[in-house]
C-alpha cells in the first residue's frame, strides 16, 4: 500500500498492538506489530495528537538508568478519553450504553418497549437516548453511536432489511437515528456485533476463527475468521432461525418441526413457561429468577432450553469447526450450571472421531488435536454487559481498522 492507506494501516497496527498489549513502552510495540521504530513514532505521535492514545505517568516497565520508558495505553481517562454511544434494540426493550475504548460499559440504561409503537419507536428511542447522554455527559469526546438489533442488516446502507418481530422492511435506521441525535451511526446485525467484540476484546483464540449463536427474541449466528466477520452477500449471512434442532418436534411457523427459533427462542420459551404456570407473563427474565429462587419447574425448562442450544450449537461446531463457540443466552450469562447443560448437550450430539490404532508406518502428529467441543464453548466476555459492548464495537470496530475514519 502506497500515501495515506498505508499510513492508515500503520496506525491500525499501532493501535491494536496497544490494546492487546498496553500500557507498553513505544520500543515495545514494533516488535508486537512487525513496524519499524521510526514507523511507530510516527503513528503514535498522530494517535496521541487525536487523543486514542496517551501517555501514563511514571516510567515504564524495564526502565533503568537514562531515560525513562514511558508507558502508552489507549485514552480511557476520565477527562479527555473518547467514549462511544451504544444502542442494542431488542423485542421487549432498548439498552443503552455509554462504551470507552476498551470496550468497558461506564454507564447503561433499559428502555421498555411495553405499549410502544414499533412503527414510531426509533424516535423514541433516539429522545431517551438523548436524554441518556445528557446525564452522563462529563465533556468526554463523543464519536458517534454504535447500534446493533436482531433480523437482517446491511450496515453499508445503515438499513434494516427485515426484521419480522417489529415489522420493519427495508427501514434506514441509521439515517433516522443519526438525524435525530446529531451524531454518526453504525448500524449491524447484534450477532455480527457481539462477534465482533469477541474478536476485539474478547477471547484470543476469537481472532482465528468464532461462530457466535445468538438466542434471544430472535435467534440469530455470525462467523468470523481472521479477525473478519463474514457477511455474505447482502450482508444476508447468520440466519439460523430454520436450524433442525435434534430430537425437537416443537410446530415452526414455516410448516417445518424442530427449527432453533421455535424451540429455543425467548419467545418460545417465555409462552411455554406461562404454559407451564411458572410465571405469569412470558418474560425469560421472570423465568431466570424463578429458577435462581429455587423454583424447580423454573429450572427444568431452562435446562431443557440449554440443551435444545446445545445440539443446535453442535451443528455449527461440526460445521465449522471454530476455535470458539460464543453462546449469548440469558439463563447461561448469569448462571454457570446453564452453560454447562449446553456444553454437555453439544459433545453428546457432536460426532466423536473413532479412535485408531497407531502403525509403525504412522507419522507421530506434531501438532496438539483442538479440544473439545465442550471446551471451546463460552459465553460473551462482557457477560450481562455484552448488548452495549457489542453495540458500541459496530462503531469501535472500524476505529480500530482505520483511526484516521473517525479522528
Amino acid at each position: 500500500m502506497a500515501g495515506d492507506s498505508r499510513a492508515s494501516a500503520n496506525a491500525a497496527a499501532v493501535l491494536r498492538a496497544v490494546l492487546e498489549h498496553g500500557p507498553v513502552a513505544r520500543s515495545g510495540i514494533p516488535p508486537v506489530c512487525g513496524l519499524s521504530p521510526a514507523a511507530v513514532s510516527r503513528q503514535t505521535t498522530g494517535l496521541l495528537r487525536s487523543g486514542l492514545l496517551r501517555e501514563l505517568p511514571g516510567p515504564g516497565p524495564g526502565g533503568g538508568p537514562g531515560r525513562p520508558l514511558v508507558p502508552l495505553d489507549l485514552n480511557t481517562g476520565a477527562v479527555s478519553g473518547p467514549v462511544t454511544a451504544a444502542l442494542h434494540i431488542g423485542v421487549p426493550a432498548s439498552t443503552f450504553g455509554l462504551v470507552d475504548l476498551r470496550g468497558q460499559v461506564l454507564a447503561r440504561r433499559s428502555l421498555p418497549h411495553h405499549g410502544l409503537d414499533p412503527a414510531t419507536l426509533p424516535r423514541t428511542i433516539a429522545r431517551r437516548l438523548r436524554a441518556f447522554l445528557d446525564e452522563y455527559d462529563t465533556g468526554r469526546p463523543l464519536l458517534g453511536l454504535g447500534a446493533a438489533l436482531g433480523g437482517w442488516v446491511r450496515p453499508d446502507e445503515g438499513t434494516v432489511v427485515r426484521h419480522e418481530a417489529l415489522g420493519w422492511r427495508d427501514r434506514p435506521l441509521a439515517a433516522e437515528l443519526s438525524d435525530a441525535l446529531g451524531l454518526p451511526v453504525r448500524l449491524d446485525n447484534h450477532a455480527r456485533a457481539v462477534a465482533g467484540a469477541e474478536i476485539l476484546f474478547g477471547h484470543p483464540d476469537a481472532r482465528h476463527s468464532l461462530v457466535h449463536l445468538f438466542v434471544g427474541n430472535v435467534v440469530d449466528a455470525a462467523f468470523g475468521i481472521g479477525g473478519t466477520v463474514h457477511q455474505g452477500p447482502g450482508a444476508a449471512a447468520g440466519d439460523v432461525a430454520h436450524l433442525p434442532v435434534p430430537g425437537s418436534r416443537t410446530p415452526c411457523p414455516c410448516g417445518r418441526t424442530g427449527c432453533l427459533q421455535a424451540t429455543a427462542s425467548d419467545t418460545a420459551l417465555g409462552a411455554e413457561a406461562v404454559r407451564r404456570g411458572i410465571v405469569p407473563e412470558p418474560s425469560v427474565g421472570l423465568l431466570v429468577d424463578a429458577a435462581a429462587t429455587g423454583d424447580p419447574r423454573a429450572d427444568r425448562l431452562l435446562r431443557e432450553r440449554a440443551r435444545d442450544v446445545g445440539r443446535a450449537a453442535a451443528l455449527l461446531l461440526d460445521v465449522f469447526n471454530p476455535a470458539v463457540l460464543v453462546i449469548a443466552e440469558l439463563s447461561s450469562l448469569l448462571h454457570e450450571g446453564y452453560l454447562d447443560e449446553i456444553r454437555e448437550a453439544a459433545l453428546g450430539a457432536a460426532p466423536q472421531p473413532t479412535p485408531t490404532t497407531p502403525t509403525p508406518t504412522t507419522p507421530t502428529p506434531t501438532t496438539p488435536p483442538p479440544p473439545p467441543p465442550a471446551l471451546r464453548i463460552v459465553t460473551p466476555h462482557a457477560g450481562p454487559a455484552v448488548l452495549p459492548c457489542a453495540a458500541a464495537t459496530v462503531l469501535l470496530g472500524p476505529l480500530f481498522r482505520d483511526p484516521a475514519r473517525l479522528t
